[in-house]
């Protein structure tokens, strides 16, 4: 049974671009700490942390997978996030419940776009972390050159507290600057490193790396600092405390490094785990609000003996268990067999099973308490981002926020037998993926599924056909489109009237709309009625009416981004008006005003980057230009040069493709979302009016 301990708990996530490692890196830990008695691969398709059937075929990781290890006296939950920005929403809902992190980056690549992507995200949600710069065995392994780009690009105080020894082929160990010893990997399991002493030749760089060390140390910390101006030279354990106390408080980013493939630096990691990522204790307290009252805010201590509070922060579904909900507990102790209430959908929910997660295996516990990671079993009413609490003390935990889809898909069932299994099929997986969005296209008869990127979609069907053995046909990719509008328009009227006997319809508003500055998505409504021209009653039915005129516009029926609308005048029939009356009345004003205000036809841009070989960078430059794409820049990256450029998403399709051909397959690039921004006038027309052409299908 876990620890009641929670200063002996420790909760992180391994976070990184694709390919620098994290899966392996967790394998590493997982057979140190004797999760592990045999080593598993990636490559080989054998790693316990990869364990859907697309993971392992790919060489990826697609959810993240939460396991339990014991390292010392302390129990490590870790999460291995995936690494593809398809998946970005899994890293997202990681790092929300996350305490640290251990940001894991590639010794050649160095900082990539999706490196800086995930440390953003860690920021948000102000996650402590640790760098492990993993691949030192590989040609063009350059320590220092990622510690100084973590430095640049990320703003990050990045100090390296080990060294490596040797480097590529000749890599050995590290050596640690705070003990001044060297760490040397002898047999290939790398379980039973030799500590030596530092030998001759490296002496000197040690005590100049462990000088800079206290140095930037001292520029953060007053006790360093006091010590330094007082020529005092710290102890070991001053240094620990102090590298924990400027981690946590995000001042500091202790640099490790290793090879995690050849087995080589990943002991000290896991100490590191220890000494300088926070336990649940030594994080503020989680606040939420109350829910009856939004501005009132309630704070939730790490204590077992505080009201019970946990956030769900994702829904899978397993096929022995069944629909699985993982929560992470922020305070009290939880129950087999209790019953907590969820604020956000007003029901109960009881709690029959308590699993804790072993990648994809489970072990039931009795009880859970603050601080720990568990999954509960048959949650009926419960969403990804709800809160579970106490019943007599409700609270509501700060939610999460996913991004848009950006591309769609029409899919059909092959068979007719088929039909409801893919009804079910789909239920399940948007359950699960909150950036995963089904819709039934009322003017095709379609069924379309939207996400994050073509390889999102991609696992999604075919999860479709091996997880509930259904064959669907897919129709082309097709982008989501948007609809803004360029001018201000003002005193645009809408007005229902439906009065022949009887009871009748009367709703009239007049209406303000405008462009949001800056290029912002999101809907503004701002009341501005006086004197009681629309009842007050009316006005939350107007605002619906908005926020519904929205979701079609009227170019081409795409959802309509950026807009405010201030409701300025109106009437209304003391008997006749009704809420459904003004609602259709706003609707019409929001339509004509939107026809008035030179709507024009949004779609996203990507901000691409692409490493190629300096041969063929005239070739890839002239590519992305003939797709639309503006390069915004270019820098040598190890032996390679980085072309960063905006393109829009329908130029895109099949770019993987086009990009082998021309490099000969020496290239490779990452994309993701980035803004909204209007089409041209010619590409909108053939969106727009097909005719003849494909149709660039609606979303």
């Amino acid at each position: 049974m876990l620890t009641k301990d929670l200063t002996k708990i420790r909760n992180i996530g391994i976070a990184a671009h694709i390919d620098a490692g994290k899966t392996t890196t967790t394998e590493r830990i997982l057979f140190y700490t004797g999760v592990n008695y045999k080593i598993g691969e990636t490559h080989d398709g054998t790693a316990t942390m990869d364990w859907m059937a697309q993971e392992r075929e790919r060489g990826i990781t697609i959810t993240s997978a939460a396991i339990t290890c014991q390292w010392k006296d302390c129990f490590i939950n870790i999460i291995d996030t995936p690494g593809h920005v398809d998946f970005t929403v899994e890293v997202e809902r990681s790092l929300r419940v996350l305490d640290g992190a251990v940001s894991v980056f590639c010794a050649v690549g160095g900082v990539e776009p999706q490196s800086e992507t995930v440390w953003r995200q860690a920021d948000k949600y102000k996650v402590p972390r640790i760098a492990f710069i993993n691949k030192m065995d590989r040609v063009g392994a350059n320590f220092f050159g990622v510690v100084s780009q973590i430095h640049d690009r990320l703003g990050a105080r990045a100090v390296p507290v080990v060294l490596p020894i040797g480097a590529e082929d000749s890599f050995q160990g590290v050596v640690d600057l705070l003990q001044m010893k060297e760490l040397v990997y002898v047999d290939g399991s790398g379980a039973h490193p030799e500590l030596r002493d530092i030998p001759a030749d490296m002496l000197d760089d040690a005590k100049m790396y462990r000088e800079n060390l206290i140095e930037q140390l001292g520029d953060v910390d007053d006790e360093i600092m006091n010590m330094y101006l007082e020529g005092q030279e710290p102890t070991v354990e001053q240094l620990k405390a102090a590298i924990r106390r400027q981690t946590i408080a995000l001042k500091f980013v202790p640099c490790f490094c290793g090879s995690a493939f050849k087995n080589k630096g990943i002991q000290p990691v896991l100490d590191a785990v220890i000494d300088y990522l926070p336990s649940p204790v030594d994080i503020p307290a989680v606040e939420g609000t109350s829910p009856d009252d939004e501005t009132k805010v309630i704070e939730r201590h790490p204590r077992m003996d505080e009201p019970l509070s946990a956030l769900a922060f994702k829904v899978a579904v397993d096929p022995f268990v069944g629909r699985l909900t993982f929560c992470r507990i922020y305070s009290g102790t939880l129950h087999t067999g209790d019953t907590l209430y969820n604020p956000a959908s007003r029901k109960r929910e009881r709690i029959g099973r308590i699993l804790l997660m072993h990648s994809n295996k489970r072990i039931d516990i009795d009880d859970a308490s603050a601080g720990m990671i568990v999954a509960l079993p048959s949650l009926k009413n419960t969403r990804t981002g709800d809160t579970l609490c106490d019943e007599n003390n409700p609270v509501v935990l700060e939610s999460l926020t996913f991004p848009a889809p950006v591309i769609t898909l029409a899919v059909e069932p092959a068979t007719t037998e088929d039909k409801t299994k893919l009804a079910k099929g789909l239920i399940a997986l948007s359950d699960e993926d909150p950036t995963f969005v089904v819709k039934d296209n009322e003017e095709t008869g379609q069924m379309t599924i939207s996400g994050m990127g073509e390889l999102h979609l991609d696992i999604i069907v075919d999860r479709l056909r091996r997880e509930f053995g259904v064959h669907v046909n897919v129709g082309r990719p097709q982008v989501a489109y948007r609809e803004a509008i360029q001018n201000r328009v003002e005193k645009v009227q809408g007005k229902f009237v439906r009065q022949s006997g009887g009871h009748g319809q009367y709703g009239d508003c007049v209406i303000n709309m405008e462009p949001l500055p800056d290029g912002q998505e999101g809907f503004v409504f701002e009341d501005d009625i006086v004197g009681g021209v629309i009842p007050r009653e009316f006005i939350p039915a107007c605002q619906k009416g908005f926020e519904e005129a929205m979701g079609s516009g009227v170019l081409g029926g795409f959802p309509v981004i950026g807009v405010k609308v201030e409701l300025v005048y109106g009437s209304y029939h003391e008997v006749d008006s009704s809420e459904m009356a003004f609602k259709i009345a706003a609707s019409m004003a929001f339509k004509e005003a939107m026809r008035k205000a030179s709507p024009t036809l949004m779609e996203p841009i990507m901000s691409v980057e692409v490493v190629t070989p300096e041969d063929y960078v005239g070739d890839v430059m002239g590519d992305l230009s003939s797709r639309r794409g503006r390069v915004d820049g270019m820098e040598m990256r190890a032996n390679a040069r980085a072309i960063k450029a905006y393109v829009p998403l329908g130029e895109m399709f099949g770019y993987a493709t086009d990009l082998r051909s021309k490099t000969s397959g020496r290239a490779n690039y990452t994309m993701q979302f980035d803004h909204y921004e209007p089409v041209p006038k010619n590409v909108a027309e053939a969106i727009l009016n097909p005719s003849g052409a494909e149709s660039a299908g609606k979303k």
